[in-house]
């Protein structure tokens, strides 16, 4: 197993200190503040640590409230606010220097038979014929300043191949959607509420993204726009592997007041939809200072 998913899952394995209270930490070369997905992830596992492992999640709803702090650890508070028939539904709470950072509702379904439909995946070329984000980086890392050519360098547990890569050097005015395959880059355990966290942890890399695609602007390198998820909701529909390719096919209908909503869907290669994804983010030009 790659040293990246190796460092994923301990990131996910978080330290139970109480009933229903956890920790997690932060990697060591985490950039300004602590990656959204990152708080997803960790969040999702505590609810679930709580839950009958016959349970899994169907959906979760949560908002980001202040920015996580890389430097120290993240305590998780869970509440168990129903464990019904069908159905359980936990609360979650992220708290750093005393003050929530973060706040989920997870539920949780048994599985039953039912009517069954989805929409169709658009077609889209094989990702074995795409450079991976890792490749496009690289050929732009001696324009890059130092410290963030490290930074995006570094080794990651989750591979990303666009399909129509943008410029991030010159960007240029586009639609407002995007398709990226998505994978973990080794294999993972068979326990599918894990590969449910770590789908989570994967769903908040690029969309917001998607929502300055109209605009000409780049999240990762313009300086003059100010980028954080708001709100993220999350739908997990079929089983699915982690490990293997996803199609993330996203799209952003609205942008406005400085926010970007941004929608996603995510197909097996054989065009099962497994999961949806909703969230708006803060997409703010910077004021210039006098």
């Amino acid at each position: 197993m790659s040293t990246a998913v190796d460092q994923l899952l301990e990131l996910l394995d978080l330290e139970p200190i109480e009933v229903n209270i956890f920790r997690g930490n932060s990697p060591a070369d985490s950039w300004q503040r602590v990656f959204g997905g990152q708080v997803l992830g960790q969040a999702l596992v505590a609810a679930t640590r709580t839950v009958d492992d016959k349970r899994m999640t169907h959906s979760f709803h949560a908002y980001f409230l202040r920015p996580g702090d890389p430097k120290i650890p993240i305590l998780y508070e869970v509440e168990r606010a129903r464990d019904g028939r069908s159905f359980t539904t936990r609360r979650v709470v992220a708290i750093q220097h005393g003050r929530p950072i973060f706040n989920m509702s997870a539920s949780f379904h048994t599985g039953e038979d039912g009517f069954d439909h989805q929409i169709e995946m658009p077609d889209a070329p094989p990702p074995e014929g795409l450079k991976s984000m890792h490749e496009l980086r690289a050929e732009i890392a001696d324009q890059l300043p130092a410290d963030m050519s490290r930074w995006l360098s570094r080794e990651r547990p989750i591979e990303l191949r666009p399909i129509n890569p943008r410029d991030h050097l010159n960007p240029s005015k586009l639609a407002p959607n995007q398709s990226v395959w998505v994978r973990a880059t080794d294999a993972l355990p068979d326990v599918m509420s894990l590969h449910q966290c770590i789908l989570a942890y994967a769903s908040d890399m690029t969309l917001l993204d998607t929502s300055l695609l109209p605009h000409a602007a780049s999240g990762l390198l313009d300086q003059t726009v100010q980028m954080a998820s708001l709100d993220h909701a999350m739908w997990f529909h079929r089983p699915f592997r982690a490990d293997e390719w996803l199609l993330y096919v996203q799209d952003s209908p609205s942008a406005f007041g400085s926010r970007g909503l941004n929608r996603g869907s995510l197909f097996t290669r054989e065009g099962l939809l497994v999961a949806s994804v909703a969230q708006e983010g803060l997409i703010r030009r910077r004021r210039k200072k006098t």
